[in-house]
């Protein structure tokens, strides 16, 4: 398992549960050192959403691999980073913090200048209602779905959810595309955290062939798609 350095293009440097390989080119001139943050993370999971973050930031980062087959995500190093075992984590300094809306917004809050969240307290007012929504009304579904397919033991598994989860989340999907009408981003008039959310949650629903009916959503994902496409560990984006 390798750890990336992350700013205008990844580099390979060295991982936090195993030693140090520095015999691949290019590894040997980076000091990590010099790199105040962290990210712990896993290919398609809510570490997505924090390295779009960080790109959109400008700010240089270490992207660490947890491996979940190798049980990493339990190993005691890193369950004294998030006792809950899950990614992401983000470490900044002497700050280590996990849940993925609240790094979002601890990053929007240090950086700003960047715009990522409102100044006006209205418009900050429904950007926070926008985030919330996101993530506990339009993605809650599509993980209750993904948990019974693949997260849970299988004797915890309960198949027959599966439509009302698909169900839930083609209505919750209706109140973005009515929100959509005449719009290019969510809230304001520029690229903010909740463009962010709500792409990086209609990107999984796009996946699994749920936004068929939502043709203001699918646009608006596509537009939001093309803001971030470096390579990230390895994967597609978005």
């Amino acid at each position: 398992m390798d750890s990336k350095i992350h700013g205008a293009r990844p580099l390979v440097t060295h991982s936090l549960l195993s030693p140090s390989n520095l015999s691949r080119p290019g590894r040997e001139k980076l000091c990590t050192n010099l790199i105040r943050v962290k990210l712990y993370g896993a290919a398609r999971s809510r570490s997505d959403r924090i390295e779009w973050m960080l790109h959109e930031l400008g700010v240089e980062y270490e992207f660490v691999p947890i491996d979940f087959v190798k049980q990493e995500h339990r190993s005691p190093e890193f369950l004294r980073l998030n006792p809950n075992g899950k990614v992401p984590v983000l470490v900044d300094g002497d700050l280590v913090l996990y849940e993925s809306a609240a790094i979002c917004l601890y990053l929007a809050e240090k950086y700003p200048e960047k715009g990522l969240m409102p100044t006006d307290l209205n418009t900050r007012g429904d950007a926070f209602r926008w985030i919330f929504f996101a993530l506990t009304e339009l993605e809650a579904p599509l993980w209750t779905k993904a948990r019974h397919t693949f997260i849970y033991p299988e004797r915890k598994r309960v198949p027959e959810v599966f439509e009302s989860c698909e169900w839930e989340f083609r209505q919750r999907v209706k109140t973005v595309e009515e929100a959509l009408e005449g719009r290019t981003y969510m809230v304001g008039e520029s690229f903010t955290l909740v463009d962010l959310l709500l792409a990086e949650v209609l990107a999984w629903g796009a996946h699994v062939g749920l936004l068929t009916d939502s043709p203001r959503c699918q646009v608006y994902y596509e537009l939001m798609k093309k803001r971030y496409a470096p390579t990230k560990k390895g994967q597609e984006s978005l």
